[in-house]
């Protein structure tokens, strides 16, 4: 089965509704290929090792949640975005970049996937444009919580506690680069906070708040929403779909 890419763009754009944000990168489309869609293979970022496993699997449309242009950009088409460019234009391949709205989807979101597999369910939402969640949980410890995270997403985590001997009973999370919410989590009544990267100041802040801060991974924290958010539209669009996980410590 094949529907037009307005169709797919369509339905993403109906389910995330990214006029609701403000964004560093341009949502939707990015780069524009054949007009039919038949398969998808979506992944993390639009690397081009991504573009390349998603030609070698026949795709007509690659969905991302780090797609090629954000704010800041030079603008100038060289070097490695070139080659991706010319990887996609080639093969005629769309590109589909969906950043903050697919962070913040409710059921299919990075956040919602996180706290699926940690065991949380959101109760609210936080920070800059209430992108961070928070909800209730029961762990003994901050090592407890540690352990689950780290065994849910199949790595090592980076972090330090305050109160290491705390049960921890309200969680706060937002993956991806959101260490900055940490603050924030604390204000809105978290004990731990986890996010994928963690800055200098986020250590002092813990030891001096006598809270939790944990950094799983940008990449392993950001794995899921992309490849919930491409079975959704398989499944509703009647169209083939392949995540592929590109391997990143970050």
């Amino acid at each position: 089965m094949q529907i037009s890419c307005e169709q797919l763009l369509q339905q993403c754009d109906g389910l995330l509704q990214p006029e609701r944000f403000k964004d560093y990168g341009p949502n939707g489309l990015q780069v524009q290929g054949r007009a039919q869609v038949r398969r998808i293979v979506s992944g993390v970022t639009a690397s081009r090792a991504l573009i390349e496993a998603a030609i070698a699997d026949g795709a007509d449309a690659i969905l991302v949640h780090h797609g090629l242009f954000w704010r800041g950009m030079d603008g100038r088409v060289t070097g490695w975005l070139k080659e991706r460019l010319r990887l996609l234009l080639a093969h005629d391949i769309n590109l589909i970049a969906y950043h903050l709205p697919l962070d913040a989807h409710p059921t299919l979101g990075n956040n919602a996937q996180l706290g699926q597999r940690l065991g949380v369910v959101a109760d609210a939402s936080f920070g800059e444009q209430d992108l961070g969640a928070i909800g209730p949980c029961r762990f003994a410890s901050p090592q407890a919580l540690v352990d689950q995270v780290e065994n849910a997403l199949g790595r090592s985590a980076t972090w330090i506690s305050g109160a290491p001997d705390q049960p921890i009973t309200r969680l706060a999370w937002c993956s991806g680069g959101a260490q900055g919410f940490f603050e924030a989590a604390l204000a809105a009544g978290a004990q731990a906070f986890i996010t994928g990267e963690i800055s200098e100041p986020q250590a002092h802040l813990a030891r001096e708040m006598g809270a939790t801060f944990i950094a799983a991974g940008h990449h392993a924290t950001e794995r899921y929403g992309v490849a919930a958010l491409g079975e959704h539209l398989a499944q509703t669009l009647g169209i083939a779909h392949r995540f592929i996980d590109i391997a990143n410590p970050a």
